[in-house]
């Protein structure tokens, strides 16, 4: 006995926290509640921030592994992209989708039916891709800094892979007890960590120009190895794409929206001040890491030997930590690392609360989340799972899990990017539409080149597209039997028609094909129904026709309207769905009347199979059949269950 209350214990507090309640979880990325009163948008930055500005920590050694002496260059073009490409991109998402959608939501309503579904679902993947590489490459960056610290015991030298579960287990373990407002953490954070930061680029700027001899050696060695300035730029050209993670930050940017206080005359349909402020986030920073990135691209680059950059060496994933180290002693450098840790751990957390925010707010809509979906700490626990398993399959090298996270950043920039363009296109905006197509070749062409390269991150991103797609439509048809609407509303006309055939006992329901009918053909229905079926002649009876709206959509508010045409009383309903449209309906009547109703059906000639696919697929098929199982789940209680005839 003791055992099945823990037992129950247990899955409560597993359960604990329905899908509709974690699009409001209390994360980085969570909808603040109603009486949330928001925060200035520079606490929200430093929020996104230590998603954003954490990639400093291993950014300047990725870039100088990639392009090497003509590290700076390369950044440049990366910083040209950021201001010159993703920052307008996302500052037109952040007017198009005020409510941290994000540019997936702006691609949904570009594809009707299942094309548009699939669409989100292949999205998801890339973006499931981008979060939890975010969390296995910050948890590996930061087991570097661990193990690279002076200070750290001697045992855990080489303890890179182990280090780094431990950190992703501890990030499970906070989300798994609860994870409370970021926001201030977050400050505190970002604020410590750029000012570090400051303080060792200041300080390298000081060596560089105390012996000026050391960017003449770096300029001498750079155009050695190439043959003219234009070649130089050819390279960075075509190696910028592997330094793609610079521009991590935006898509959190936007789906932090929610938190940003805005204006007190804002309305949820035109939040103005939310969306001026988010683009002042953006635009901000946007610049603090543009100049961050090509300050500490010039100082590791001329500072570090090439061969410290490269797998093993003391400045792999830790440029900037060992320029603190090696220019402001081993107790500054401790703080730094204790810091840098700190802040990729945290980046982390905020990729994690993204999952969690982003999964329930499309899945569930479309009836693809699976039952456990509904809670947080499930999800938690599998995303941690996964986490584990990639951190063992890159063995904790952040050089290896770049590929995949650039891959994840490119694609839902290039999504962004298309977005925009087709959204500045429908509003007449042509010049706009003409300079986010650019936009869109240029991100493109970035895409390419990074899978072409490193050929990983779409392997990555392929797996979390088919793991996405295979539960979410295994889940859809393990569904597809459920009541599924969420309101079901009568007009006037149809209450008055219903209140009239109550009077005579219960309602006897004929379901009908939806077309425009003859009296003839109404008639000759209702006969062969009463015939077939024994509908006692003396009581009324009451058409209802379902007109398909979207087949792909699993929820659909009904609203019943009511008609007397042709000599028939008829009641006309849209839904997703033809047979749960009608049991909803049916459950709906026995409510208002207090009597269970009866509902009458033709058997369907044709193959059983196939119109189960039909059903599956279009929302029609075998309705009868269908029908009555729907109703059997919703109410397991057969002396209240609507009565279904077939004849």
């Amino acid at each position: 006995m003791t055992g099945e209350r823990e037992a129950h214990a247990a899955r409560a507090w597993l359960l604990e926290g329905l899908s509709e309640q974690s699009a409001r979880h209390p994360g980085p990325h969570g909808t603040p509640p109603a009486e949330h009163k928001g925060h200035t948008w520079w606490r929200v930055m430093c929020l996104t921030g230590v998603d954003y500005f954490s990639t400093l920590g291993y950014q300047p050694g990725i870039a100088a592994l990639a392009a090497g002496l003509l590290s700076p260059l390369a950044t440049l073009v990366l910083i040209a992209l950021t201001l010159g490409g993703a920052l307008p991109v996302y500052r037109r998402v952040a007017k198009e989708s005020p409510h941290g959608e994000g540019s997936i939501a702006m691609l949904e309503r570009l594809l009707p039916w299942w094309a548009g579904k699939i669409f989100v679902l292949v999205l998801l993947g890339f973006a499931a891709t981008d979060f939890i590489i975010t969390i296995t490459l910050s948890a590996a960056d930061a087991s570097a800094h661990v193990v690279e610290n002076p200070f750290a015991p001697h045992w855990m030298e080489g303890g890179n892979v182990w280090i780094t579960l431990v950190l992703v287990g501890g990030l499970g373990a906070v989300f798994l007890k609860g994870f409370r407002e970021a926001i201030g953490i977050a400050v505190v954070l970002v604020g410590l960590y750029l000012t570090l930061n400051l303080v060792v680029l200041a300080t390298s700027a000081w060596q560089i120009l105390s012996e000026p001899v050391v960017i003449g050696n770096w300029w001498e060695a750079m155009t050695a190895s190439h043959s003219s300035p234009l070649a130089m730029i050819g390279v960075a050209l075509l190696v910028f794409p592997k330094l793609a993670l610079g521009m991590s930050g935006f898509e959190t940017g936007v789906a932090v929206m929610p938190q940003i206080r805005g204006d007190s005359s804002d309305t949820y349909k035109k939040p103005a001040g939310r969306i001026r402020d988010t683009r002042k986030l953006l635009t901000t920073a946007a610049l603090i890491m543009s100049g961050f990135l090509l300050l500490s691209s010039l100082a590791t680059t001329i500072l570090i030997p090439e061969d410290d950059f490269k797998a093993g060496g003391p400045a792999n994933g830790r440029a900037l930590a060992y320029l603190a180290h090696e220019h402001l002693g081993e107790a500054f450098g401790t703080v730094y690392d204790v810091s840098t840790i700190a802040i990729l751990w945290f980046a982390g957390a905020s990729a994690l609360a993204g999952l969690l925010n982003l999964v329930p707010r499309y899945l569930p809509r479309y009836g693809m989340a699976p039952e456990w979906t509904r809670a947080v700490r499930p999800l938690v626990l599998v995303f941690m799972a996964i986490a584990v398993g990639i951190t063992l399959w890159f063995n904790a090298d952040v050089d290896a899990q770049s590929g995949a996270y650039a891959t994840g950043v490119l694609v839902l920039m290039l999504s962004a990017s298309f977005a925009s363009t087709i959204a500045a296109r429908a509003r007449g905006h042509h010049k706009a539409a003409i300079g986010f197509g650019v936009i869109v070749v240029v991100f493109a062409y970035t895409l390419v080149t990074n899978v072409i390269e490193r050929p990983d991150g779409i392997k990555i991103a392929a797996l979390f597209i088919t793991g996405i797609l295979l539960t979410s439509f295994a889940s859809r048809i393990n569904r597809a039997f459920e009541l599924r609407a969420a309101t079901v509303t009568f007009d006037e006309t149809a209450l008055r028609i219903i209140d009239e055939a109550a009077a005579s006992g219960p309602l006897r329901i004929i379901a009908n094909e939806p077309q425009e009918h003859s009296t003839a053909e109404y008639r000759a229905k209702e006969y062969s129904q009463r015939e077939q079926t024994h509908i006692p002649g003396a009581h009324p009876v009451l058409f209802l026709e379902v007109f398909i709206q979207n087949s792909s959509d699993f929820t659909a508010d009904l609203h019943v309207h009511g008609d007397e045409k042709h000599g028939a009383r008829r009641l006309r309903v849209e839904g997703a769905v033809v047979p749960n449209t009608i049991a909803a309906v049916l459950m709906e009547l026995r409510e208002r009347t207090g009597e269970v109703p009866h509902g009458y059906f033709n058997w369907t000639e044709g193959n059983p199979l196939g119109h189960l696919l039909r059903f599956l697929v279009f929302g029609h098929g075998e309705v009868a059949p269908v029908t009555r199982e729907v109703l059997r789940r919703a109410e397991p209680d057969m002396d209240r269950r609507p009565r279904i005839h077939v004849g």
